[in-house]
């Protein structure tokens, strides 16, 4: 006997599971605190997980998902939570993956942004990055961000989301939310049209192709606040995905663009907690120095790295050493800092240096 929709929804909710999987062959999968945990229930049939597809999705999504094997759309369930819905089909039969929205939006200090990068947001125009794997919480942080600015600025805010996950209400700013899909067509179209829509702030979900990031370059360059994300862990990643993904004959026009158009960078990760529920957050903070805009212009990306980790007068840290702090904090383990360092080898030293300096 496979359990209601609703039910299933509302277990998503009281665990506080982030991800809901319905696959058949096995019964229905929570990702809580980022481990996978099956529910004590039957095994799903093709019957079962066609069902709960089609409970909640409309016609014109049955048919892409007919036509093209996927679709992705967001779903709410009532007033209690939002869904970011991914259909699919697998050996022929229907799956479905629901990732819970928080309904509530984190404050900058909840997220654990070091609050001299929130001087960044109140600039008149330049790009600013989110980046990290799928999963990471970056759409979490670009709410909050947006929210911020929301709330404390007399802002146009224009969003541009596949699908729109956090619906945000007018604040002090003014808020206009496109779907892809649904409002609009594509990022790059939708870029392009709000340039005539008097904007303050552009939100860019999905800087996925050459024509959107050159958009979204080109709106940051002509008056705007932009905001855009990317699946790159660490700055120096971000800023050579952005560059690679032109032409060669275009790479050094894009990075003399991107040294005076980029504000600064945020990679981040997610982390289970060590003692207790959740999760939390680990952040590369980036902020474009005018020595960084030189390695930049000059294509030397590789050595950012360096002027972040002397850069912390200016609010900027490198990943690994955030992860030396939470596990200092004892808030992760030694496995996880270990494991999501760019640089184990040197983070494992570095601490057997404090250990012995320590026992002295």
């Amino acid at each position: 006997m496979s359990l209601e929709m609703s039910s299933l929804l509302q277990i998503v909710v009281d665990e506080n599971a982030c991800d809901l999987h319905l696959n058949v062959g096995k019964p229905p999968v929570l990702r809580i605190d980022g481990r996978l945990e099956s529910l004590d229930v039957d095994v799903l049939q093709p019957e079962d997980t066609e069902m709960y597809v089609k409970s909640i999705t409309s016609e014109e999504h049955m048919q892409k998902v007919q036509e093209i094997g996927g679709s992705d759309f967001g779903f709410a369930y009532g007033d209690i939570a939002r869904f970011r819905v991914s259909i699919l089909k697998q050996k022929g039969n229907y799956g479905m993956v629901l990732h819970l929205i928080p309904n509530r939006l984190l404050t900058f200090e909840e997220i654990g942004l070091p609050t001299s990068f929130k001087d960044l947001l109140f600039r008149p125009r330049g790009m600013i990055l989110v980046t990290g794997p799928t999963g990471a919480g970056k759409t979490t942080t670009l709410s909050t961000l947006i929210n911020l600015l929301n709330a404390e600025t007399n802002s146009h805010i224009i969003t541009i989301e596949d699908p729109i996950e956090y619906h945000h209400q007018h604040k002090k700013g003014l808020i206009t939310q496109r779907e892809i899909g649904v409002d609009v067509p594509s990022f790059t179209e939708a870029i392009r049209r709000s340039l005539r829509q008097d904007p303050d702030v552009i939100l860019v979900g999905e800087m996925r192709d050459l024509e959107t990031i050159e958009a979204a370059v080109t709106a940051a360059e002509t008056g705007h606040l932009v905001f855009g994300t990317l699946h790159t862990t660490g700055a120096s990643k971000t800023v050579d995905r952005i560059i690679d993904a032109f032409p060669p004959t275009q790479q050094e026009q894009i990075r003399s663009q991107l040294s005076t158009a980029l504000l600064g960078v945020v990679s981040q990760i997610l982390l289970p907690k060590l003692e207790q529920k959740g999760r939390v957050a680990a952040f590369e903070i980036m902020v474009n120095t005018p020595s960084i805009a030189n390695l930049i212009r000059e294509n030397k990306t590789y050595r950012i790295i360096s002027d972040i980790q002397t850069g912390s007068k200016y609010g900027m840290h490198t990943l690994d050493s955030h992860l030396f702090t939470l596990y200092s904090q004892k808030i992760i383990s030694y496995a996880d800092m270990i494991t999501s360092a760019q640089d184990p080898d040197s983070l494992a030293a570095k601490l057997a240096d404090e250990m012995k300096g320590k026992k002295r």
